[in-house]
């Protein structure tokens, strides 16, 4: 499977917080806005009050393996950003892809299932 397409900029991260929608769970927030690519761009992040290195490092990586496992559910044309919280570090797997799952519905990101 191919890699997701990342934002890296400091202005797209911030044009999402500030006119993206949201919503919020108990292990992380997506932020989310249509952009006019047809592709799904991603943005992680996870603050330093989280831990150590060691600790967000691991935040992230579940973070965009759960965006990688779900991907094929979403719809095109999004930017996201998954910012991390404090329990998303030792949540248990099933509990944090549920959330996931649960907030991208709640924005519209999951398309719809046929028949």
């Amino acid at each position: 499977m191919k890699k997701a397409v990342t934002l890296k900029k400091n202005h797209e991260f911030r044009r999402l917080y500030g006119k993206g929608a949201s919503a919020a769970g108990s292990g992380l927030v997506i932020y989310c806005r249509k952009n006019r690519l047809g592709h799904n761009r991603l943005g992680v992040t996870v603050s330093t009050k989280l831990g150590n290195a060691v600790v967000r490092n691991r935040a992230r990586r579940r973070l965009r393996e759960t965006y990688r496992l779900n991907q094929h559910l979403m719809r095109q044309g999004y930017d996201m950003v998954l910012v991390a919280r404090h329990r998303a570090v030792n949540m248990p797997w099933g509990e944090l892809n549920a959330s996931f799952l649960k907030l991208s519905g709640k924005l519209g990101l999951l398309e719809e299932a046929l028949g």
